[in-house]
């Protein structure tokens, strides 16, 4: 009988009393533990500077050092100030007498080196985070479910993919798909749809899969409990990627849109309101875009009117589009505006000044702030989130839809 090299491993791990008492891992953990932390940073903020340069250049973010772990389905950790800690509850799970450290975002990894002259890694791979110490890698209890983590090398900025990646399956909660799960307890369905494109490009439909198919409500009713009219067919499209049209939400769907219909010459339309405006192109192009991908009939035209949301929705009925004033917000919502620069194939948008995280968003009327304080102080004074997923998913996509 053959003898497993990882049992092995595991084993003697475990009479040496290694940390945690998880399996070890060799392989993409075992070539990150040696891989040298200055010229690796050094790459990424190179990478970084290109890409402020061809684009919208950098907004300025807060200097908060801090790396987030735990992509998927996995138990949330911070890294920050020489300690990792679960998130958010701030239960301590290591704490390092820190000489220097180095954060290297795109390489899932933080390195420290003790004031004893002892180093560590964290380290987050598809298996797992992992952190080593003395040549042994050790997996930290509740990490271990599968993510699909692709390198992006086919495309320009590698690196900066990566992270936005990161950024998004960061933000994977039990409860689903969220903006940012230290200031939104909530999936928004909106936020969800843009997340949930780019995890069927990066083959991560897994970890949204339970929560689409537990969907049971047409509306999120997070914007203040408003029934936005363009949550329909957004739940259709998240209902088309895991399920069919016999899923029982697909008819309160259909039910739902009822009341938002309107009808003029053209033809019938869908008219609701959506972040407290209407904003019937915006919300018939995703009722159209969601009928589709279920392959169900569409009686719906696009109306021929100015939408300050119409170039948001840069995924298909282009053509349909009155020009007029876009709602392209780089400030507080920068993913206004990177989703209008995909619609128009313009480079106008930033991302942060920060190596980590390169997303955000501000001021935002139904985040709760207050619960990113014990991550960021300056943050919670500023009514900021960072990383943002929405951000995040249309800077990945703008590179996965549009750039080749």
């Amino acid at each position: 009988m053959k003898t497993d090299p990882l049992l092995v491993l595991f084993v003697l791990a475990s009479l040496s009393g290694a940390s945690l008492g998880a399996a070890t891992r060799e392989g993409p953990v075992a070539a990150k533990s040696t891989l040298a932390p200055e010229p690796a940073l050094a790459r990424y903020r190179a990478e970084l500077n290109r890409f402020r340069e061809t684009f919208g250049g950098a907004q300025d973010v807060p200097d908060e050092r801090f790396f987030l772990f735990g992509m998927g389905l996995r138990e949330k950790l911070v890294y920050q100030k020489g300690a990792l800690v679960k998130a958010p509850s701030g239960e301590i799970v290591r704490r390092w007498s820190v000489r220097e450290d180095f954060i290297l975002p795109a390489d899932y990894m933080v390195v420290i080196r003790t004031t004893d002259d002892h180093e560590a890694r964290i380290i987050e791979d598809e298996h797992g985070v992992w952190w080593v110490e003395n040549g042994v890698a050790s997996q930290i209890p509740e990490t271990g479910t599968p993510v699909r983590l692709p390198d992006f090398a086919a495309y320009p900025f590698p690196a900066v993919l990566r992270v936005l990646h990161q950024e998004l399956l960061v933000n994977v909660t039990p409860r689903g798909p969220v903006p940012n799960f230290f200031v939104y307890a909530k999936p928004w369905y909106r936020d969800g749809a843009m997340m949930a494109m780019a995890f069927k490009e990066t083959g991560n439909l897994d970890c949204i899969r339970a929560w689409i198919r537990g969907l049971n409500s047409a509306f999120d009713r997070n914007n203040a409990g408003e029934t936005e009219a363009d949550n329909l067919g957004q739940v259709l499209f998240l209902l088309s990627l895991v399920s069919d049209k016999n899923h029982p939400l697909v008819t309160k769907v259909l039910t739902e849109a009822v009341p938002f219909e309107r009808t003029e010459s053209f033809g019938r339309f869908l008219q609701g309101r959506s972040d407290f405006a209407p904003h019937p192109v915006y919300q018939t192009k995703w009722m159209k875009y969601g009928l589709r991908a279920l392959d169900l009939p569409d009686p719906y035209t696009v109306p021929p009117v100015t939408d300050s949301y119409s170039a948001l929705f840069w995924m298909d009925y282009r053509e349909a589009h009155i020009p007029g004033r876009d709602a392209d917000d780089r400030d507080k919502y920068p993913y206004l505006g990177w989703a209008c620069d995909h619609f128009h194939g313009a480079r106008k948008s930033p991302i942060s000044n920060r190596d980590y995280p390169l997303t955000w968003e501000a001021h935002a009327s139904q985040a709760h702030y207050q619960g990113i304080r014990p991550l960021s102080e300056t943050y919670a004074d500023r009514k900021m989130a960072a990383p943002h997923t929405w951000h995040a998913a249309e800077v990945l996509l703008y590179f996965l839809r549009a750039i080749p």
